[in-house]
């Protein structure tokens, strides 16, 4: 019996050494599966999960302790703690845990349009022996996804655009937006009305409610300059922002423009700065020659040629590359200073009177009218916009005159074509021959040109050079410009570039753009010449002051002679930003009159002296002067006397001013900033009357003050009173000089009595007495009988 009860037991014990064996390996494997989801969950909701571990830990072991007190068994306990007591946490402590994301079965697009409008798309599809598992572009040139309906697109041609229909409203819109603005822009082009084009930026502004892109850009900057519509820097300000977020580089362009001016915003030359870089890194020109010209003068970057030289060469090969050979449209730098100085005399505009003039010259035969106008019309410039037809008939009329100009100049306007005129080279060649058959320079040039590029001939570099030689010698600037580049590029002739460099600066002289562009590559690499990188800065910003923006000097003139000020600042101010020089003096000159609204009171000096500052930097003699004037005044500035002279002496000695030479002679003779100095200030006075006629009153004027002064100096620094008291007339005279000084005295009296005396004794002749008046004759008496009575001889 105690055997098997033995057994009997040892049966039993073995069963729960198993059942616990087995509940141990279970419980094992569910810690490791929680241990596993506890991980997976820590890196996707908390990074500090470590800490949330050990505070779970500590409540699960809290929980278990308060549980202990219970009547349970060891087994339900290590059955409860593990599992059943962090799933409550879990539940507890995390209560913001996402949902697991249940991916959604893919959307099969229904196709528009196409051969299959209205199914949806298949996918895989096979297309040229490829098969795609989405919508593509491939075999399209617009961009647009398609997909196939069927499996085999290359045997079904069943296919789709993959778009929903408000996908396709969109895209309709869009192109019905870019239709109507292309049609406005062609309009703004078209016409030359000012009421009209008010009216056709209103319809832009329609269109770009609708979301344009580039109608917004317009019209945004149309805003900002107040051009044909209202001035509203603050919306203009919005869409350039909204604009920019989408990536325009014209609108992050522009918020550099408004930051770095502080027109809307509080003044970031930071800010400024980083717009001006993206908008550069996105091709804007305008953005490149800006960061261009603040890096040549160290305007909130730290100077650097290199730098400047790497911005403006790049905004250079894009303007070199739109010149024509006609050299492109004039550029008009009027200085408002000057204008107001002497209206009409700088400006350089030809009046509505003197166009009409001239026109009607033109109509009545005259040739060299003609010739005029028609190269008037041609490039544009003095108040007249470029109008290509009009030129056209005023060379036609001269030339049929027999006018050897106006026929080289038709056969540059064949040789080139334009939207009047379509390029043909044979007569281009025609006009060309006759006007250099009878020597004329220009059809010379013409000539060579076509002998060069093949232009209706065959190519011929000889013929071209000698063509070249010819017209270079009578000093036309194209003959010059293309010799200098065959010497260059060793065309037709040995490659020298001495010649080159040579006929490059003859053909700078007459103001060609490309001249300018050669020399600037000349001398940025060092060829033919000693490498500068300040010179070739220099040039290369002088071909990118020629570029189309340019003619925003014409547009904010207009507006200052309009009489809107705000206007013309705002955009003079953005000329002034890419380094115009005419337009910094404008600026200054603008807000130093206090004409502007857009900034208050006090900050017109303080801006004006900036702007003085950047134009004297370029070079500018009158904005140097204005800058000694600032400091010695105190506008803008405190009042500082040395550095006044310190501006008036360089304008004195680079410039040659004679305003700051009289300024320099009036602060010696004041002693302001410098020692007083009497000579040294007849000295400046001199040199001022000799450096200009005008100064010559004005020096009269201050010299004769000066001589006073000098005098009553020297009048003072004797002290008459002491030489008096020391003079003894007793020991230099003699005891008795005052009898001798009567005596002299006595004497000179007696003279001028003697003399007057002599005067009354001296007897005028009597004049002869004028003859008596005949006395009218006496009427005839009557008698009795009522008639007259002869009269006697004696009684008459």
């Amino acid at each position: 019996m105690g055997y098997k009860r033995c057994s009997k037991r040892t049966r039993t014990f073995c069963f729960l050494t198993i059942l616990l064996i087995v509940f141990i390996k279970g419980l094992t494997a569910d810690e490791e599966q929680h241990r596993n989801d506890g991980a997976q969950l820590k890196s996707y909701h908390d990074p500090d999960s470590e800490e949330e571990d050990v505070r779970l830990a500590s409540e699960i072991a809290a929980s278990a302790s308060v549980t202990s007190g219970h009547e349970v068994s060891q087994s339900d306990e290590e059955k409860q703690s593990p599992a059943e007591g962090l799933e409550g946490e879990e539940k507890e402590d995390l209560p913001d845990q996402p949902p697991p994301v249940e991916e959604k079965p893919k959307e099969v697009p229904i196709v528009n349009g196409g051969t299959a409008h209205g199914e949806p798309c298949i996918f895989p599809f096979l297309f040229q022996g490829k098969q795609y598992l989405d919508c593509t572009t491939d075999g399209r040139g617009d961009g647009r996804l398609w997909c196939a309906t069927t499996y085999d697109y290359d045997q079904d041609k069943k296919w789709g655009f993959c778009e929903t229909e408000e996908q396709a409203q969109q895209r309709l819109q869009a192109e019905e937006a870019e239709e109507q603005y292309q049609t406005i822009l062609r309009m703004l082009n078209a016409t030359t009305r000012k009421a009209q084009k008010k009216e056709l930026y209103e319809k832009l502004l329609k269109v770009a409610v609708k979301g344009h892109q580039k109608a917004m850009e317009k019209v945004a900057y149309a805003m900002l300059f107040g051009d044909y519509m209202n001035q509203n820097i603050t919306k203009a300000k919005e869409m350039f922002e909204k604009l920019a977020i989408e990536g325009s580089p014209k609108a992050q362009m522009a918020l550099g423009f408004l930051y770095a001016a502080g027109l809307g915003v509080n003044s970031s030359q930071a800010k400024a700065l980083v717009y001006y870089t993206f908008s550069a890194l996105g091709g804007n020109l305008v953005a490149h020659m800006i960061l261009g010209y603040r890096y040549w003068g160290g305007v909130g970057v730290p100077q650097s040629c290199e730098s400047a030289l790497t911005h403006y060469r790049l905004v250079s090969n894009h303007v070199a590359s739109d010149v024509s050979l006609t050299g492109g449209s004039a550029v008009q730098r009027i200085r408002l200073l000057d204008e107001v100085e002497n209206p009409g005399s700088a400006s350089g505009m030809l009046e509505e009177d003197l166009i009409q003039y001239y026109q009607f010259l033109a109509e009545k035969g005259d040739v060299q009218a003609q010739v005029g106008l028609g190269q008037l019309h041609l490039h544009g410039g003095r108040g007249v916009e470029q109008n290509h037809q009009r030129a056209y008939d005023y060379f036609t009329q001269a030339a049929n005159a027999g006018n050897t100009n106006a026929m080289a100049f038709l056969g540059k306007m064949y040789s080139e074509g334009s939207e009047f005129l379509p390029q043909n080279n044979e007569t281009a060649l025609q006009y060309f021959k006759k006007a250099s058959d009878l020597g004329n320079p220009v059809g010379q040039s013409g000539l060579g040109m076509a002998y060069r590029y093949g232009r209706g001939v065959p190519v011929n570099y000889e013929l071209a050079l000698k063509y070249f030689q010819k017209a270079a010698e009578q000093g036309w600037v194209d003959g010059q410009l293309q010799l200098g580049t065959m010497y260059y590029n060793g065309i037709g002739v040995k490659r020298d570039y001495k010649q080159a460099l040579k006929f490059f600066n003859l053909a700078s002289q007459s103001g060609h753009i490309l001249a300018f562009y050669n020399l600037a590559q000349m001398h940025a690499t060092g060829t033919g010449v000693m490498r500068s990188c300040h010179t070739a800065v220099e040039l290369f910003k002088n071909v990118c002051e020629r570029g189309r923006w340019s003619e925003r000097l014409m547009t904010a003139y207009s507006s200052f002679k309009e009489g809107e000020m705000d206007a013309a600042l705002i955009q003079y101010l953005l000329l002034a930003e890419q380094g115009y020089e005419v337009a910094q003096s404008n600026v200054a000159f603008v807000l130093d009159q206090k004409g502007a609204k857009i900034f208050s009171e006090n900050e017109t000096y303080p801006r004006a002296l900036l702007h003085w500052t950047r134009a004297a930097a370029q070079g500018y003699t009158v904005a140097r002067i204005k800058l000694g004037d600032y400091h010695f005044y105190g506008y803008g500035t405190d009042v500082d006397y040395e550095t006044a002279v310190i501006h008036y002496r360089l304008a004195s000695e680079q410039q040659h001013s004679a305003q700051a030479m009289f300024n320099l002679g009036y602060m010696h003779e004041k002693g302001l900033g410098i020692k007083q100095d009497i000579h040294l200030a007849k000295r400046f006075y001199d040199m001022a009357a000799e450096a200009s006629p005008d100064a010559q009153v004005p020096v009269f004027l201050a010299l004769c003050k000066l001589g006073l002064i000098y005098t009553l100096q020297y009048l003072q620094d004797l002290n008459l009173k002491e030489l008096i008291s020391q003079v003894d007339l007793d020991q230099l005279l003699g005891p008795e000089w005052d009898l001798y000084l009567m005596t002299v005295i006595a004497l000179l009296l007696g003279t001028v009595i003697a003399y007057r005396q002599r005067q009354h004794q001296i007897i005028v002749p009597p004049r002869p007495p004028a003859p008596a008046p005949a006395p009218a004759p006496a009427p005839a008496p009557i008698d009795s009988t009522g008639c007259p009575t002869a009269r006697s001889p004696s009684s008459i």
